[in-house]
């Protein structure tokens, strides 16, 4: 069975999508404007549940990779290329569950979304007036990486320290994220066409002022 892009369109209506590189606000906007807004958040992730529950190596074998580890050491030390290649797979893998997920939960009350919908599907789904793209300079994205108190990454970085040589694996582990964060990628959501937001590298509190962008953009005011 295939369910029609139109038809998708629909039923996530009342959803907001927000996008983009690492370290670049796009949870902290999200959360932010559903407190202002009265709108469902759904943060990184928030699929996860289900797509363990629910997804199989066959249909969805990056999604089970984590489940198949008996070491979250070998996560951290797989080579960058192998990383960038898992999260744009996962990406995409996903993408259904997120899908799913959002129309149950978006037929009444408005939803914004940290989302990883590959920016291509977004064009078939959603519309311009409920995509946004938050980008940071790769700078930002890689070596600020950890400086959240977010569960996940600082699991990881815990698992990093507990390897013997944790500052290689930290160096590796980087180099990961600076290709996912690559310019390649960063240009592929910069010219998406979408309504785009750019962090700056200057240490200034933007959080109000890029909230109120993009909640204009929405419509939501």
């Amino acid at each position: 069975m295939r369910i029609e892009n139109n038809i998708v369109k629909y039923y996530l209506k009342n959803v907001y999508f927000i996008t983009g590189t690492a370290y670049a606000g796009k949870s902290t906007t999200a959360k932010m404007l559903a407190s202002r807004y009265d709108m469902v958040f759904c943060g990184e992730n928030y699929y996860i549940a289900v797509s363990d529950a629910v997804a199989t190596p066959d249909v969805q074998p990056d999604l089970c990779y984590r489940k198949s580890l008996t070491d979250w050491k070998d996560f951290v030390t797989r080579s960058p290329k192998e990383y960038e290649r898992w999260i744009y797979s996962s990406a995409k893998e996903g993408a259904g569950f997120e899908v799913a997920e959002l129309i149950s939960i978006a037929r009444d009350k408005k939803v914004i979304v940290d989302t990883n919908i590959p920016v291509e599907l977004l064009k078939e789904i959603s519309e311009y007036d409920h995509v946004a793209v938050m980008l940071s300079p790769q700078s930002m994205s890689v070596e600020h990486f950890f400086d959240r108190s977010d569960p996940e990454k600082q699991f990881i970085l815990s698992v990093i320290g507990s390897c013997d040589n944790p500052e290689e694996v930290m160096d590796n582990y980087k180099r990961g994220l600076a290709l996912i964060n690559s310019q390649k990628h960063y240009d592929e959501l910069a010219n998406s066409g979408f309504f785009t937001i750019t962090r700056e590298d200057n240490g200034a509190d933007t959080r109000e002022e890029v909230c109120d962008k993009i909640a204009r953009h929405f419509r939501l005011i």
